[in-house]
């Protein structure tokens, strides 16, 4: 069979922004030409990294290759210095432009109906975006979020707190919107910090609340504004199902959710565990995932907000089976060493950045673990994004 008659492939026209976006790398390219370019990027590097390759069990195919993204964090600025305002993504090769992408095919329709809004809605009121150099400026990002499984959206406008925002009448324009799907909660995030990012320094609900609903896997989540959640819940049920098959029989036992977020990996396993343990640095994903637990009445599972390195000797049982999901930056060195000295049979590593993950199985093998499989996923098609699960385990002496 064909990798093109495994995937739902979108044939609508190639997005106007897709010359310049930096967000998509493969607009216009064949899906399994795509395809074949990410494995083969994998492949080398496991083999940068002498991976032996029999290990690798190939990479599963998009399963839709458009409209699958749940949440988009755009930027507003200019494409030309002092030009007219743009909201969208950064202009490719040109870190300090902004393109305009209300006709974007990653995201469900009702963002493009949004951005396009909100940008009529600035501009005619005359706002000029913050500058990353100068700190000057109002608008700096409208985030987007979208229960797949719910239809609920959150939005939410970041700026500066330089001048008056209008709330009222942006709140206004968003509930007179027709998206097809209902605006649950509209959030205005005031943000002063230099840093190039969507920093909640003090936010307020202009309407409804500040949280979406989503289910996976049988599971209900509340996400709240700021915490981390899968993008693609179509493709993330595929790997958590594939994530449960791979993690050792946890009946009875203690499991450690490390880079925990929301709390979706722990709750899985609960049912079976004896206690499950999340830890994760953001204090809106633990909120959540606490009150998710709650959501879905289980008991077992206890949350810790803080560092994975700082906060492992606060956990009150040693781990039978440990999980790790990181973000894009990996797992540092410090927090590796700490994971193998408990000297547990096996670590599932679950990555969303090759290059990191292989880095830290560098830092695995060397402290007395070895690489059992490793099976790569295409869930952010049109990009250049991987993800992957890893299933690490003991080296034991013939002593044993």
């Amino acid at each position: 069979m064909r990798i093109e008659d495994t995937v739902t492939t979108y044939t609508e026209m190639l997005c106007p922004a897709a010359e310049h976006c930096g967000g998509c790398i493969y607009q216009g390219v064949p899906y399994a030409e795509q395809y074949s370019a990410k494995d083969k990027s994998v492949r080398r590097l496991l083999a940068k990294h002498d991976i032996d390759e029999s290990v690798y069990l190939g990479m599963e195919p998009a399963i839709c290759t458009g409209r699958y993204r749940n949440k988009m964090e755009y930027t507003f600025g200019d494409l030309e210095k002092g030009g007219e305002l743009e909201l969208g993504m950064h202009f490719r090769g040109r870190f300090m432009s902004i393109i305009t992408t209300d006709e974007c095919q990653l995201v469900p329709d009702p963002f493009n109906v949004i951005l396009r809004s909100v940008l009529d809605f600035c501009r005619l009121r005359g706002y000029r975006p913050y500058h990353r150099k100068t700190h000057e400026g109002l608008l700096r990002n409208l985030v987007l979020r979208y229960g797949v499984r719910t239809g609920e959206i959150l939005v939410n406008i970041v700026t500066s707190s330089s001048m008056e925002f209008d709330e009222e009448g942006f709140t206004e324009l968003l509930l007179g919107l027709d998206t097809g799907k209902e605006i649950v909660g509209i959030l205005h995030t005031l943000n002063d910090s230099v840093a190039d990012a969507v920093i909640d320094e003090s936010h307020k609900i202009l309407y409804g609340r500040d949280y979406y609903n989503e289910e996976i896997l049988g599971l209900k989540f509340k996400v709240k504004a700021f915490a981390f959640f899968q993008t693609n819940i179509d493709a993330v049920e595929r790997l958590y199902s594939d994530v449960l098959k791979v993690v050792p029989d946890v009946s009875g036992k203690t499991v450690y959710d490390l880079y925990c977020g929301t709390g979706t990996i722990s709750q899985l396993m609960a049912s079976t565990a004896k206690d499950v343990y999340g830890i994760d640095i953001v204090e809106d994903s633990i909120e959540a995932a606490r009150s998710n637990t709650e959501l879905n009445g289980i008991t077992n599972c206890h949350y810790i907000c803080g560092d994975v390195k700082e906060k492992l000797d606060e956990i009150p049982q040693k781990p039978d089976v440990i999980v790790v999901d990181p973000p894009r930056a990996g797992i540092h060195d410090k927090a590796v060493a700490m994971l193998c000295r408990y000297g547990i049979d096996e670590i599932v590593y679950v990555s969303c950045n090759p290059k990191t993950l292989c880095i830290n199985l560098d830092s695995f093998r060397a402290n007395g673990y070895e690489i059992k499989q490793i099976k790569a996923y295409d869930n952010f098609p049109m990009t250049k994004h991987v993800e992957s699960v890893c299933l690490l385990s003991k080296i034991y002496s013939n002593e044993r």
